[in-house]
């Protein structure tokens, strides 16, 4: 069968209404999930966005980083296995090549063109939309001051280095003048072009990487306004802080902030709807095996996000990690399951392989997860989520996160889904259990990538994140 895999940066779960929420927009991804198997417990092995884009291309995990360098001009600090997909590996995108696939990336999630990246590796067809974020797309012309200050918070609009930033993404967004222009559009016009140019293809493999609805969170007015319909404000604050949303946003930015993430979910609902509709029209939807995914999420300063508007590696959240996934076969096969196993995203790419019927040469690191009627689900006793050193892991009771040396360890009962409760100080034989698996899925020893990442700041557990923005550094910590 053929292979749709639909990738979104940065979507929470709980803002979609298939996992629970009542008053966010997603009608076309709740009834992709009453087709779909919808797992609740899938996790990164290891973030943030290229880290976690290895293990999707590859099925192999990206921590611990074995043979991690820097790369000139892209965030070298960032974390370890920030870097191209590792030559010795085989993409997915080859392997299915080399086995009749006709296959294609549509993407707008800028870090996988940069020089000396190679995810487009194995694909016969790469498309990428310029211009998000600090995609160096367009320099000019010179963004007027007002605009710029209305889309920067009160009390940082000192900072130089958020200046930069806004200014090249606004500048990258000027010439946009309807839907029709933003990213979500152009990236889900150019994926339903290529199933039309390709509907000769006797099968293909088809991946579509919405950088949205990651920040900055800037989606149309209308959109906006079903969860925040006051146009009288004096900031529409749409980027992340990286840090305690109190110590650089009022009260008002962060509500504003919220409702436009709010609305950029419901901007790629409603694009991702016109794939499924192209599906469906093509015929294709019927030989497909159909996978939807985020990488991660995104703390808003919700309850339970620790008063972070960041993503970060300490401390780590479920508004962070805990992922939207989802499995949809032709003919109503698991339409509706719920599987509320612990699994890997990666193990989601071997699932849809093997339902595929393909044959491949092994290697990978994922497993099968499809559960059928009358038998038990096929997940995991824990999985490890690294960036960096930093390490949580998570099993049918425990919520551990730390350097994996053990420094700062904070310890929940997964039934504490607030995280409000840290019980590491009456569990101490219980962190080391979690930290001795950590170090086991690393293989037995800290890995030498490590080291330099040891004594960085950012790398233990910090409080000086809110001076993110304040500090004029380019690129997140962990």
């Amino acid at each position: 069968m053929n292979l749709v895999f639909v990738v979104f940066d940065t979507l929470r779960q709980d803002h979609v209404g298939a996992y629970g929420n009542d008053w966010i927009h997603t009608p076309n991804l709740d009834a992709f999930a009453s087709e779909a198997t919808r797992y609740t417990r899938a996790y990164p092995e290891s973030l943030p966005t290229l880290c976690v884009r290895r293990a999707l291309h590859t099925g192999i995990r990206t921590f611990p980083y074995h043979g991690h360098r820097t790369f000139k001009g892209d965030m070298p600090t960032i974390a370890p296995g920030w870097g191209p997909i590792p030559e010795e590996q085989d993409t997915i995108a080859e392997l299915l090549s080399a086995a009749g696939y006709r296959t294609a990336l549509i993407s707008d999630c800028y870090h996988i063109f940069k020089p000396s990246k190679n995810f487009h590796r194995g694909f016969d067809q790469w498309t990428w939309i310029r211009g998000q974020e600090g995609d160096k797309y367009r320099t000019g012309p010179a963004l007027d001051e007002d605009v710029l200050r209305f889309h920067t918070p009160s009390k940082l609009r000192e900072s130089a280095a958020l200046r930069r930033f806004l200014t090249n993404y606004l500048i990258n967004v000027a010439p946009r003048e309807a839907e029709n222009g933003y990213f979500p559009a152009l990236l889900f016009d150019a994926a339903e072009r290529w199933l039309h140019d390709n509907a000769d293809a006797e099968r293909f493999f088809l991946v579509v990487d919405s950088f949205d609805p990651h920040e900055p969170w800037d989606p149309p007015p209308a959109d906006r306004a079903l969860y925040d319909d006051e146009e009288d404000v004096e900031v529409n604050a749409i980027q992340s802080i990286y840090g305690p949303w109190e110590h650089q946003l009022t009260e008002r930015e962060l509500r504003r902030l919220q409702a436009n993430y709010a609305g950029e979910v419901t901007l790629v609902d409603r694009h991702f709807g016109r794939l499924m509709d192209a599906l469906e029209r093509s015929g294709r939807l019927e030989d497909s095996i159909v996978v939807v995914m985020s990488d991660h999420g995104h703390n808003l300063g919700y309850p339970g996000d620790q008063g972070l508007v960041s993503k970060q590696g300490h401390p780590m959240t479920h508004a962070v990690a805990d992922l939207v996934a989802m499995v949809r076969h032709p003919g109503g096969v698991g339409a509706g399951a719920v599987d509320d196993a612990l699994v890997y995203q990666h193990d989601l790419v071997e699932t849809a392989l093997s339902l595929s019927g393909t044959e491949l040469p092994g290697g990978r690191d994922g497993r099968v997860v499809w559960s059928t009627p009358g038998t038990p689900a096929a997940g995991r006793e824990h999985v490890t989520i690294g960036w960096g050193p930093l390490v949580t892991v998570v099993t049918d009771d425990w919520w551990y996160n730390a350097n994996i040396w053990g420094e700062g360890p904070l310890l929940f009962a997964t039934s504490d889904t607030s995280l409000e409760n840290d019980v590491s100080g009456a569990n101490a034989p219980v962190c080391e259990e979690l930290r001795l698996r950590a170090v086991d899925d690393a293989g037995g020893a800290i890995p030498d990538a490590f080291a330099d990442y040891h004594d960085r700041p950012g790398c233990t557990p910090f409080d000086d994140v809110s001076r993110y923005w304040e500090s004029g550094a380019t690129a997140a910590r962990p």
